[in-house]
């Protein structure tokens, strides 16, 4: 069951065939309810203006992530108009087929959302198209893809990023202008002293910062606890954890270096991993936009932990690409046959970071991207190959869908940022639709 909160409006007229409309809305209305944690209905088929007005004043102060208008039989616009007044969600149009071909045109249900949509189009109002029957399987692929991306939006018009610390000096594209990303995206950002929490975190308790020891070794091969960079880790872990639960933060872009070498003495590279690996995506380097990348392929793929890295090499013979970083990585991406290691920074030769492959799988590459136009997406599908770990950190090799050479050059000569965000997990039509709904361009390699 999938947590979102939609409106269902079973919208018609009785001028036509009631007795074909009334099993369309029984049979979706079944369904919804079966496959939706919070579905909010009316009690049949609304046929008129003022049976609509007085359903949606019940609804006051709900929060809704879409609204199905399903256009049971032809209704005119006035119907959507009169939702706007009171939802600004997004619209899932839905049109129904005809019962029977011959004689008596009994629903109309394909005019209605011709209709409808274009109301909505002159009304600058997000919407979605979708057509069939209820029971039909593409029907019910394509209404949960537009309701996962639906909800995703409501989700970007909460979240808040905490950013800690500025980004490291040339590393121009991790920032971002607070008021655009507010604008465009509903992004909030939530500055945090680096220095400060450095300070402050040496005086957490070893009874507290313990269990993020613990919790790490619960999927850390190699972990040592003895470890100076160990208890450095965990008290930075346990006083930024207890942070954002206090400011309701639901994701981070940190600074890593030089500031955790040279004053905590310890890779921030394990903090990042554990935090992504618990479900708040951690950026390094602080990638404000990398983080958002990261947040918007969890919240595709049902939770799943993302993956931030460079592209870094190029096989041509395997028309493959490395993705890779120092050291951070979520714990549950290791390929299986080594687990999650721990290990050092490979430049810094400190602790603790992650050292393992990633494991082999389909995946979806993306990356919500900023040029002096404005913002874009970057879709790319893969496949991450069983191989050897290339290079020390966390790293994997993805063979690409297209020549590998002739992205390569288009990927640079699109000037896209260095991190890319990667998750196991086909959300590439889900990101193509958010980028359509947002009124984002987006670049696809499928």
């Amino acid at each position: 069951m999938l947590t979102t909160s939609l409106l269902y409006l079973p919208i018609g007229r009785k001028t036509f065939d009631m007795t074909a409309a009334e099993p369309i809305w029984a049979e979706t209305s079944a369904i919804l309810k079966e496959q939706y944690e919070t579905v909010y209905e009316p009690a049949g088929i609304i046929t008129s203006i003022d049976e609509l007005e007085a359903f949606l004043q019940t609804l006051e102060g709900k929060a809704v992530d879409s609204i199905v208008y399903q256009s049971v039989t032809f209704a005119d616009g006035e119907f959507a108009v009169k939702v706007l007044d009171y939802f600004k969600a997004p619209f899932i149009v839905w049109s129904v087929r005809e019962p029977s071909v011959g004689g008596r045109l009994r629903l109309n249900s394909l005019t209605g959302g011709n209709s409808t949509s274009n109301v909505l189009k002159n009304h600058s109002h997000p919407f979605a198209f979708v057509f069939g029957n209820p029971s039909e399987a593409k029907l019910q692929q394509r209404l949960k893809l537009q309701l996962q991306v639906n909800g995703v939006i409501r989700k970007l018009q909460e979240l808040s990023i905490g950013v800690v610390g500025e980004h490291p000096p040339g590393f121009f594209f991790s920032d971002a202008d607070a008021v655009e990303l507010k604008d465009t995206l509903g992004v909030q950002l939530h500055s945090l002293n680096l220095h400060q929490a450095f300070k402050e975190c040496a005086e957490v308790e070893e009874e507290r910062w313990i269990q993020a020891v613990e919790r790490a070794e619960q999927q850390v091969v190699g972990l040592n606890r003895t470890d100076e960079t160990v208890k450095k880790f965990a008290q930075f872990y346990t006083y930024l954890q207890q942070y954002i639960n206090e400011h309701r933060i639901q994701a981070l872009a940190v600074r890593c270096w030089p500031d955790f070498f040279v004053e905590l003495g310890a890779a921030a590279c394990s903090t990042l991993s554990q935090f992504t690996e618990c479900g708040v995506v951690s950026s390094c380097e602080s990638d404000i936009h990398g983080s958002i990348s990261m947040y918007i392929l969890q919240e595709l793929s049902q939770g799943q932990a993302p993956y931030l890295g460079d592209m870094v090499h190029v096989n041509e013979d395997r028309n493959s690409v490395v993705f890779w970083h120092c050291g951070a990585g979520a714990y549950s991406l290791a390929h299986p046959s080594t687990g999650a290691q721990a290990g050092v920074h490979p430049n810094r030769k400190m602790g603790f970071t992650m050292d393992f492959g990633l494991k082999p799988g389909g995946v979806t590459i993306f990356r919500v991207s900023h040029t002096p136009d404005g913002y874009r997406l970057l879709v790319m599908k893969g496949e991450a190959l069983d191989a050897a770990q290339p290079f020390s950190g966390t790293s994997v090799e993805v063979k690409l869908p297209h020549d590998v050479s002739d992205t390569l050059v288009e990927l640079m000569n699109e000037g896209f940022e260095p991190h890319f965000a990667l998750v196991y997990e086909d959300v590439a039509d889900a990101l193509i639709e958010l980028g359509r709904q947002l009124g984002i361009h987006t670049i696809a390699y499928v």
